[in-house]
């Protein structure tokens, strides 16, 4: 029974290996689905909370704290949705909205460039020049608000206990490397863990 959280830089092949994981696992593979239940619990348009979550903050952006409240509870949400434990989430920033959790594996997936490139002029018919503006404008928006939330850009490899690059490793490789790791005592959840998620629920919801 365990907790794991997938971060990828766009087109990186992360959802896909979410989904073959969870798939393995028997687990339930969660993403946008969060920022639904968020929108819903605290009666926010989805809409504002996915703005706060994706664009980064202009420098003495006014409405800062307001997106600062959104995603806590967005982590709200996400707390009190893997608390039922068995879950595998490729959504925002997951490794970091759950920091401090005790028995969370927290995976980084690399991807070269030119591979993400690739699949961006494969799935929205851009050119190779389109598709690298495209990838570096979404990567410049997450560094920015990772560092002005978190102090740490998001291809940190101290925010992960393990980062994979699928230029060395198949997407059935890479799941195979989070199988084994996910056995481990270390990433099995346990009484510590619920009453952190609990904790942290109770936080964020009196944001």
């Amino acid at each position: 029974m365990s907790i794991i959280t997938i971060s990828r830089g766009s087109y990186s092949r992360g959802r896909e290996i979410a989904e073959k994981l969870a798939q393995e696992l028997g687990y339930e593979c969660v993403s946008r689905e969060v920022l639904l239940e968020a929108s819903e619990q605290f009666n926010i348009p989805e809409t504002k909370l996915l703005l706060a979550v994706r664009d980064a903050p202009a420098i003495l952006d006014r409405i800062t704290r307001r997106k600062e409240r959104y995603i806590a509870f967005v982590r709200a949400a996400l707390a009190r949705h893997v608390e039922k434990d068995n879950v595998v989430y490729h959504g925002f920033a997951g490794h970091v909205l759950l920091q401090g959790i005790p028995g969370v594996l927290k995976v980084r997936i690399n991807s070269d460039t030119e591979d993400r490139i690739q699949q961006v002029t494969r799935r929205h018919n851009r050119t190779p020049q389109e598709a690298h503006k495209m990838i570096k404008e979404v990567d410049e928006k997450r560094r920015r608000w990772s560092l002005h939330l978190y102090g740490a850009e998001p291809w940190d490899a101290n925010l992960y206990d393990m980062v994979l690059h699928t230029r060395t490793m198949s997407v059935e490789h890479t799941v195979d490397t989070i199988l084994r790791a996910v056995k481990l005592p270390a990433f099995q959840t346990t009484s510590e863990t619920r009453e952190k998620l609990r904790e942290l629920t109770r936080k964020d919801d009196a944001a």
